[in-house]
Formats: C-alpha cells, structure tokens, sequence
C-alpha cells in the first residue's frame, strides 16, 4: 500500500509521518519539490501531476493555509490552498479509487450556543478561513471519492509554535496576562490526530462503509484563560522561574482581530467515538504530556 502524505512539516503532518510508516510505503511531502514531487497547495497543476505520478492508495492531506487573520485580505490564496486543492486532491482520489483523508475545523459552524457542535448541524462560518475550509469539505464530498475528514479544533503540538508555549514565554516577562475566557473549545494534540487517522484508515480499508465525515477532539471543555492557567500552573509547579502573578479573564470583545472568532468550538465526538470504538483522553493528559516534553520534566 502506498501513502501519499502532504504538509508533512506541520504540527499534524510530522506527528502523521510517525504514525502512518508502519501501514506502507510513505511518500510525504513539503511545499518544497523533490525529485520532481511537488506538495505545494498553492500549485494545482503541480499537484495533480504528482498525485498522478505516486498513484497512492491513500492521500493524507494535512496541509492547509492556517493564518486566520491574514485569511481575510488573502482570500485568493487561503481558497486556492483550502478549496481547490482539496478538489484536486478529491478528484485524483476518484479518478485512481484511492482514500482522501483530509482535516477541517469547527470554523465551519457560527460558534454560537453552548452545545457541543455535531456533523450534521447547520454550517455558518464567521471568517473566511472557516469558509474556504468549508468549501473544502464540501468539493471532496461532491467529488464521490472514498473519503474520511476529521473537523477539529485547538490543535497544539510540541514542536512548533502553539498556545501553551506563547504563554509560557509570555509569563517569564510579564506579572499580568490577560487571556479570553468566553471562548471554549477542547485543546487537541496533533499525536492524537495522527494517532486516530492512522487507526481510522486501518478499519475503513476493511470497512469502506465508515466513509464520510467525523469530528475529532479530546475530550472534555475549556476556555483559552482556562487552558493558560493549565499551562502556567502545572510550569510552576515544576520548577518553572516565572513572573507572572495574575491571569486576567477578558471577553471576546477586549481583544478585537481582524477575522472573527467562534466561541463555542465544542464538538460531539460520539460518532467517531462509536464508529471506530475509540476512547478520546481528556485535553489535560495531552496537554500535559507535551508541556512535560517542551519543559524537559
């Protein structure tokens, strides 16, 4: 079986080159070409050539154009990256009767109420970002290929940057931090992700019939003010020299950006959860894991 990978440097992408080695042969790729592959997502005829070349079984796309601010003047670019690549990507996948296995956000819903968001709730995205994400999803599903897209949210990793570590760096600077508590989500490891894309794949290749669209998090809930004190608290607790005395909640509002952001980021993971018989830990031990890798504890 071979396994074309793309965004291999990303949080989820290099976490996924671990995880799925051991199912076949990997091909995985970066935006830089090499011996004539090309994994740039902004390049469309690139990358059907290459998908055309390595002739996978099963595409992973984990590449994205992820700079949700900059999303809203680059429209251009975040749909060609975020839509039509995945068309591309779909379209190959039908034409060669290989899998598309691809990663979305629960950017697509409108972030209001307090439920927990379930696949077949209403889309509204608030920003562009979510709507190009959106359009993604929605060609793969038009195109009729054998597909699996995992929505998600808060996605952290140990390499790279992310939230826990901006707070982090900020705290040994500053004695106040002020960070919003009216959003609330679930932070979600990109080894987890990896970890159940490459159990999903091995069960759907047995069961074609698990194709379709999942939500994929960890489990339980909590707002980014509460996530930094996580962070802040478990870094003090194990020796960590930091500054900071006071972590102030704010709203939404206080923090004005350029593309709005949802504040309920909350998914039901039950179909996942009873489709493929996993358990989904909760945020804290994933978070946990990473700080004690990023702390050396």
């Amino acid at each position: 079986m071979k396994i074309l990978l793309l965004g291999k440097d990303g949080q989820v992408g290099w976490e996924l080159q671990r995880s799925l080695a051991p199912l076949g042969e990997l091909v995985a790729l970066d935006r830089n070409a090499i011996d004539g592959l090309c994994g740039d997502l902004s390049d469309l005829d690139a990358l059907r050539a290459t998908i055309s070349q390595v002739k996978p079984d099963i595409i992973v796309n984990a590449g994205a154009y992820t700079a949700v601010d900059k999303a809203e003047s680059e429209t251009e670019l975040a749909d060609c990256v975020n839509h039509q690549a995945s068309q591309v990507m779909a379209e190959e996948a039908a034409s060669l009767s290989a899998w598309l296995v691809h990663y979305s956000t629960d950017y697509v819903f409108s972030g209001q109420g307090s439920t927990p968001w379930r696949e077949s709730d209403a889309v509204a995205p608030v920003n562009y970002y979510g709507t190009s994400k959106l359009a993604g999803e929605r060609a793969i599903t038009a195109s009729g290929c054998k597909h699996l897209i995992f929505r998600t949210s808060w996605v952290y990793g140990a390499r790279g940057n992310n939230f826990a570590k901006t707070m982090l760096r900020l705290a040994k600077d500053r004695e106040t931090l002020s960070v919003i508590a009216d959003q609330v989500g679930a932070p979600t490891g990109a080894d987890l992700i990896a970890d159940v894309t490459a159990l999903a794949i091995q069960q759907v290749l047995q069961r074609p019939e698990l194709s379709g669209l999942y939500h994929l998090a960890s489990s339980g809930e909590v707002s980014w003010h509460g996530y930094a004190s996580h962070v802040i608290g478990f870094a003090q607790a194990n020796g960590e020299q930091l500054a900071v005395t006071a972590i102030n909640p704010i709203e939404t509002a206080a923090y004005p950006t350029p593309a709005r952001r949802p504040l309920n980021s909350r998914l039901n993971t039950q179909k996942l959860r009873d489709n493929f018989s996993l358990h989904l830990p909760d945020w804290q031990s994933g978070v946990t894991r990473m700080l004690r890798e990023v702390l050396n504890k």
